[in-house]
Formats: structure tokens, sequence, C-alpha cells
């Protein structure tokens, strides 16, 4: 069922919290924490600031801040001014930062004193770039004025609070796992459409929720779940400032959070350091985390393996969907009744159309068949941001190619398998990376493992297999190609394998490909060791 009641203007849906629960907590994070008064207050001031400042609706504010309070507050304040939100990732290099500020025209951000001093050498090459705010431990001041609380003080100008959500209001940068990253232009009906459909009936996300998010608030689907859901469904959030395992894992044995969102990875690890605090390293009787109701997986495939292996450790429910910032985050969701797919990702949202493609071809495939998945339906992307050819070859007709490959079954679970772009064609097979990853980590030495397509001359192109060993463990080369010989067709092994120290992920969780075939490409010295 649709909720549709909790698709509106943001201002709405802080009024609406602030009426019923204002002395409640809203965020919190290991710093400070905001009531849901103090959050519609906070925000209607700085935004009424940001008006004030000349900008002008529509224009577009950089925000780069870690993840906190002060980032839900400026993000908020940026829509009610009726500016465009442009997230950055604190961690991003100058030249990341300068690409995503000069190619969204930003003319103002709102970052930390210390990253300001960073940015100014940028300012020559940012013309736009007129205002910027300071925020630190909860204070926000201009430049101009840096005594004052922007955010505590009343505005001479009140917010815009502009009632148009079909507009655009964030361009958020997609993960460039195969290069240069683009903006997506998303809406808050969009956004929020997903957790009409998703997370409120799905997952049951409410007021009563204690949500614990370890995700990278720059993303879309921390934006949309962390922050956007949050303030919608009038729940308490505690944002971590990163993700770390002891700290999540001690905070969800703590019986403080109903519901955790995350990434494969983060899960992967979870369970891993809760066997090794149990001293049973594969199987163990259920360790129930108290309080916890559920746990959302998002952002890269799930491994059926981890996902089986991680509710059976902590007798909780692991639910897997599969989103793209292109559909402001979800597409498909494993409901917590009724029969599941382990492996899957679940059945598309209610109200979405999700079609299953012939790439070359265009026609839909049979139940079974591999093809690209095409989306259509109210929380598809606006386009890129002045990208015009790149948005008319992805939407078509109002469906969006999402470049992702996968099957369905009869029932319609899809199973994603691999990206058009990722997948390895070896002397005329087909290769999909995520099932060699699933076989390699399941080796008792292999803690991640990442496989690439390298150019061959007879072949076209072969797999390459990158993994990080677990803690106290060797890997022996032949040992781990030997359990893949066993798992796995001859043409699908890897042709070489790499030990390094990490394997190269978005804030997502999301495979950086391109970093890898940058370790082979570089120079001798930097290649990673056979």
């Amino acid at each position: 069922m649709l909720r549709t009641e909790l698709i509106a203007p943001i201002a709405v849906l802080l009024r609406r919290q602030a009426e019923a629960r204002g002395d409640n907590v809203a965020f919190e994070d290991p710093q400070r924490s905001v009531t849901y008064d103090a959050l519609l207050r906070r925000t209607g001031n700085l935004a009424g600031h940001l008006a004030g400042l000349s900008l002008d609706p529509g224009d577009r504010v950089g925000l780069l801040l870690p993840n906190g309070v002060d980032w839900v507050e400026a993000c908020f304040a940026i829509t009610r001014a009726g500016c465009v939100c442009v997230p950055i990732s604190f961690e991003s290099t100058e030249s990341e930062t300068r690409y995503r500020l000069e190619d969204a025209g930003c003319r103002a951000i709102v970052t930390t004193q210390a990253r300001l001093q960073a940015l100014a050498p940028l300012q020559p090459r940012l013309p736009a770039l007129a205002i910027a705010l300071v925020c630190d431990a909860g204070i926000v001041h201009h430049l101009a004025s840096p005594a004052r609380d922007l955010a505590q003080d009343a505005p001479h100008t009140p917010p815009r609070d502009l009632g148009n959500i079909a507009d655009p209001s964030y361009i958020i940068y997609t993960s460039g796992t195969t290069g240069r990253a683009k903006g997506v232009l998303l809406n808050v009906r969009g956004m929020l459409w997903v957790t009409a459909a998703c997370w409120a009936p799905i997952c049951g996300l409410s007021a009563s929720d204690r949500v614990l998010s370890p995700l990278p608030l720059f993303h879309s689907y921390a934006l949309n779940l962390t922050v956007l859901s949050t303030v919608a469904t009038g729940a308490r959030t505690f944002i971590m400032s990163k993700f770390s395992t002891a700290e999540a894992l001690q905070r969800l044995q703590s019986g403080a959070h109903t519901l955790m969102p995350g990434v494969p990875t983060m899960f992967h690890y979870l369970l891993q350091r809760a066997r090794e605090e149990a001293g049973a390293p594969t199987a163990a009787a259920p360790r129930r985390l108290p309080g916890v109701r559920q746990c959302i997986s998002a952002g890269a495939i799930m491994p059926a393996t981890l996902n089986r292996a991680f509710e059976h450790f902590f007798a909780t429910p692991l639910l897997d969907g599969y989103g793209i910032t292109e559909t402001s985050t979800m597409v498909t969701m494993n409901w917590p009744v009724g029969g599941r797919v382990f492996g899957s990702c679940g059945i598309p949202l209610p109200g979405l159309a999700v079609r299953i493609v012939d790439p070359g071809g265009g026609g839909d495939v049979a139940p079974g068949a591999e093809g690209e998945v095409m989306v259509r339906g109210p929380n598809v992307m606006l386009g890129y941001h002045n990208k015009p050819t790149e948005t008319q070859a992805a939407l078509r007709d109002g469906w969006y190619r999402t470049g992702d490959l996968a099957r369905s079954d009869d029932n319609g679970f899809l199973t994603i398998t691999g990206r058009l772009k990722e997948l390895i064609i070896r002397g005329g097979e087909n290769i999909a990376p995520a099932e060699i990853e699933e076989v390699v980590n399941a080796h008792p030495c292999v803690l991640d493992s990442a496989v690439i397509g390298v150019a061959h001359a007879e072949l076209g192109e072969v797999p390459v297999l990158f993994v990080v060993a677990r803690p106290g463990a060797a890997i022996d080369a032949r040992d781990v190609l030997a359990h893949c010989a066993a798992e796995l067709s001859s043409y699908k092994l890897p042709q070489a394998l790499y030990v390094i120290a990490e394997i190269p992920r978005t804030g997502s969780g999301k495979i950086m490909r391109f970093k890898l075939r940058e370790m082979l490409s570089g120079p001798a010295g930097t290649q990673p060791p056979a």
C-alpha cells in the first residue's frame, strides 16, 4: 500500500512532526542531537539567511560536511531556501571537489573552516562560487559575520518553502564505478515516493523506530532512508561519523536500535567480527541483537551465502534490495513476510514498472534469461545535469536503462548478475564478475574479493582476481584457484590472482573496478603483488 501522506514538501513534514512529537529527538550523532521542534526552527532560520544572501530559487549549493546532524540541518535548509543541494563526500580529493562544484555551477557552499581554507586555491577555477557558510559543532555562520549562528538567529527573510516538490532538489553524483561521475537530478517527490512505496510499507519504518545509520550521507541511499525517510515517518536516527565495525556491533548489541541500513560489505564485516568475538569462525548458535527487528542491505549485490549466514548467526532478518541513484535509490525489495529467494534482490516496488530486455534487440527476455534492467516510475531521475546526450541515451520514452544485468524467475524475483560495462566476454562466453566473487568469498582464507576483465590477444578478455586475506590467514593462490575450479566452469576461472590490502569501494559499497585496472596499468612498481 502506497503511503501517499508521506509525499509532501519538506517544510510540511517538519511541521507535522514538530506538532506531533516536538520534544522527541529526530537526529543525533556522537557530538550533538536535535529535536523535531529545533529541527523545524533551525532549518527555517538557516533557509531564510540563505535566501537573504542573494541566492535565487534553483541556485546550486554545495554541501561539504562530515556525517552528522550539521549535515542534515544544512541539507534541509538548502531545500527550504528553494535551492538545489549538491552533496559532496567529505573525503573527496581536491580535484573531485572542484569537478563537482564546477560541473554543478554551485553559487554557494556549506562546509567546515578547515575545508574552506583547503578550497581557497580552487577559487579562481570556480567563478560562480561566491558565498561560503562555515559549519562547525552546530554553529553556522557567514564569513562576513562569524559571531552569528545563522541556524539559531531569526533571519530578515523567511524561508521560501516552495511547494513544488517536482522541481530539481538534489544533484547526486554517481559512484563513478566506471569513470567520471555524472550529476543525477532528483526531486523531493521522487525521493519520498520511495519512502511511501518501500521503506514505510515494506520495511515498516515508523515513529517507533530507532535507526542506526552508518551510511555516508552524500549518497542517495542515505539521503533517502537516513535523512528524508526519518522526517517523513517521525523516526529517530543515530548517524555514525563513519562506519566502524566495532562501534556498529556494540550499538546493535546494546538494545538501543531497531533497524540498521547498510551495504553488503558492512554486514560481512559485522558477521566476521561477531564470529571472532564468539570464537566461532564459521558457525555458531544464534546470537540475537536485542531490539533489532530488521537490517536492510542495498547499494551492491548481496551474496546468498552472506545473507543466510548473517540471519543464522544473529537471528535477525537481513532484507536485500536493489537500487540506483538514477531511481532515487530503490527498484526492488525483499519483503519481511511471504516467500524469499536468497541471492535475489526481491520484487519490484508496488507501482514501479520493471522490464528485463535483450541489450541488443530491446525486446523483453523470457523468465530465467539474462537481460538489461529497465525502470519506469515516479522515482526515475529528471536527467543528468548539463548532459543532454547522456540523458537521451539513458532515458527513452520514460524508461531508464540501468546498464545492470539481471534475471527474473517465474514469480518476479530479480537477481542482479552484473553490469553491461563490467561483463567479461571471454571467447564469446559472458562472465559476470559477481558470480566468481561469490565463490571466492566462500574460501576460508578470503575476506573480500573483486574480479575485472583484462584484454587477451586471442580470447578478447579474461577474468583477473583480486583478493584480501582474512586477518591471520595467508593466501595460497593455487588453493584459491582450485577452489574456483571446483565451483565454476573452466572459462570462468581467473587467469591471474593478486593479493591486495583492500578492495576499493565507493561509500555505497560498489566495487570501483576502474581503480583495479589502474593498478594493473600503472608503473611496474605500483602493480599489486601476485
